[in-house]
């Protein structure tokens, strides 16, 4: 397993070491010791699955501390472009976002830690999209961004003609409205 840093402190690419021949490939998903060795030490205690058709984009969403989750990312099958915004107050990247190609094809996970809203476009003709998270569901604590914030100018690779949002997710409020509580930590 190999484990990239990106730009934005705390956010990580973890390429699994895939074993492929004529049958097919194998690989780890997920061992919590090989990942404690690596410095990932979070204790997973949820995992999720979600099903979207292409044009599909879900996001942005967080909960706030200190129900705030940790999210270990992975597609099972299609393509999705995953984003994470740091909500960190403090931190040097503060308001930026960070977007990554994750495909049944790479096999690429994508560590999100607390303090980070989250959102993925599906780009396939449809996904089986998985993540692990480190605090359960909270919905008193669930906020978000909307995905279509003129600050944050996310490129969802979409045309908007295509996007398929839900209301939920159209009516979030912007990036300087939105309530958060994350306090950066080096």
């Amino acid at each position: 397993m190999q484990i990239l840093q990106t730009k934005i402190p705390g956010l990580l690419i973890i390429e699994p070491n895939v074993f492929e021949d004529q049958r097919g490939y194998f690989f780890e998903s997920y061992n919590q010791e090989r990942y404690t060795e690596a410095g990932l030490d979070t204790r997973f205690v949820q995992d999720n699955i979600s099903s979207s058709v292409r044009g599909v984009i879900r996001g942005l969403h967080y909960q706030l501390a200190p129900y705030s989750q940790a999210k270990l990312i992975q597609v099972l099958k299609g393509t999705v472009l995953d984003v994470a915004v740091d909500l960190r107050q403090g931190s040097p990247t503060f308001g930026e976002h960070y977007a990554i190609e994750l495909s049944e094809k790479n096999r690429r996970q994508f560590f999100i830690p607390s303090g980070f809203a989250h959102g993925f476009s599906v780009l396939s003709e449809e996904v089986l999209f998985h993540y692990k998270c480190d605090r359960f569901y909270n919905r008193e604590a669930e906020r978000g961004i909307n995905f279509n914030d003129s600050e944050l100018n996310i490129d969802w690779q979409i045309p908007e003609e295509e996007a398929i949002v839900s209301g939920k997710d159209q009516a979030l409020p912007s990036f300087k409205e939105a309530e958060r509580n994350f306090i950066f930590r080096h």
